[in-house]
């Protein structure tokens, strides 16, 4: 089998797999599969090897993002999704510009640098809708700006841009055309490749990310994925395993692993030894220590949820998202206990990525 990064004929021991990846050798099946797939000593050794770049990458600091899920209405039917249109069980809702600004403020007051404003794809917020929160958000605090809200046009990108978002997240979630096609049915490949270039060309900071353990996805494709978005120049990279939810098509597939987002969170780490990696809130879901796995697996972000409580349970998913019953502020003082108890620091300043 040929195809990026050479044949699996050529697949390296893990030790020579290992050894490629700390000498920074161009991604390649050969030595990508053996770390994907380590087991017990093995996975062990990759997720120390990646938190020991990552230290001396990015240091000890834990940069903390400020999550605000605006909307839980979607246009799209991604078959493993809670929030799919054709969900109808799902209590919706959307936040106002005011409850957006006012939750920003909240952030900037609670020491947080950065918002990540998340939704479904959510067509109420058009073009200059966001771009309006986006300039009252800059005008009136001193917050970076991270945008996750789908697949929008050229045009849009560029307004949001230049009304002062800094970064956007758009997750290519697998570079598999088939098992892409089959997750998103109402999706298109191409088209989602077209706006991450699009989105690089502007000058955003770059996020995207994969999901592990979606059904027939194997570590070949995902070793494909992370060459896919080396060529990319993925500057922001956010891993979340397969979490199967009940009210969807997929309800009854297995689910993927703690290891595996694990390995390729280490793995991708090796791979961009300065880009930004979140653990995951799926990694929670899956462990009450996902946090901190994530985090000693070559991870440095950490996104804290500052949606309203009740809005947040509605944003789910996948189920067992961890929903934490305390105010904001506890949320944020337990955070930084975490942290520092594995000897590391909350970030003060505003993430911005290295290039």
């Amino acid at each position: 089998m040929s195809g990026a990064g050479g044949s699996l004929d050529t697949t390296l021991g893990f030790d020579e797999a290992l050894e490629r990846a700390v000498a920074a050798a161009e991604p390649a099946r050969s030595w990508l599969v053996p770390l994907l797939a380590a087991e017990g000593p093995e996975a062990e050794r990759l997720r120390r090897a990646a938190d020991e770049l990552r230290t001396r990458t990015m240091g000890d600091e834990v940069h903390l993002r400020a999550l605000i899920e605006l909307s839980n209405y979607c246009r799209r039917n991604c078959m493993y999704c809670g929030l799919r249109l054709d969900h109808t069980g799902v209590r919706r809702y959307r936040l106002t510009p005011g409850e957006v600004l006012a939750l920003a403020h909240q952030a900037e007051d609670l020491g947080y640098r950065t918002v990540v404003l998340q939704s479904g794809e959510d067509l109420y917020y058009e073009t200059e809708v966001m771009a309006g929160m986006l300039r009252s958000i800059k005008a009136e605090t001193d917050l970076a700006i991270t945008l996750s809200l789908g697949e929008r046009s050229d045009v849009t990108y560029a307004a949001w841009r230049e009304a002062g978002a800094d970064r956007y997240l758009l997750r290519i979630e697998t570079t598999d055309p088939a098992l892409f096609a089959a997750m998103h049915p109402d999706g298109d490949l191409e088209r989602r490749m077209r706006c991450l270039g699009q989105l690089k060309a502007l000058g955003y900071q770059l996020g995207t990310g994969v999901l592990v353990g979606l059904p027939g996805q194997t570590v070949v494709s995902t070793a494909d994925d992370v060459i896919w978005m080396h060529e990319l120049g993925a500057e922001m990279i956010g891993v979340g395993p397969f979490i199967t939810h009940p009210d969807t098509p997929l309800a009854g597939a297995n689910g993927g692993t703690l290891d595996q987002a694990l390995n390729l969170l280490a793995t991708l780490r090796l791979v961009f030894p300065h880009a930004h990696l979140p653990a995951t809130t799926a990694l929670g879901a899956l462990d009450p220590q996902g946090g901190e796995k994530g985090l000693e697996a070559g991870a440095n972000v950490l996104m804290p949820n500052l949606t309203p409580e009740t809005q947040r349970e509605a944003y789910l998913l996948y189920p067992g998202k961890p929903i934490v019953d305390v105010t904001s502020a506890t949320c944020r003082d337990r955070i930084t206990e975490r942290v520092r108890a594995m000897g590391r620091t909350v970030a003060t300043d505003h993430g911005h990525v290295r290039r």
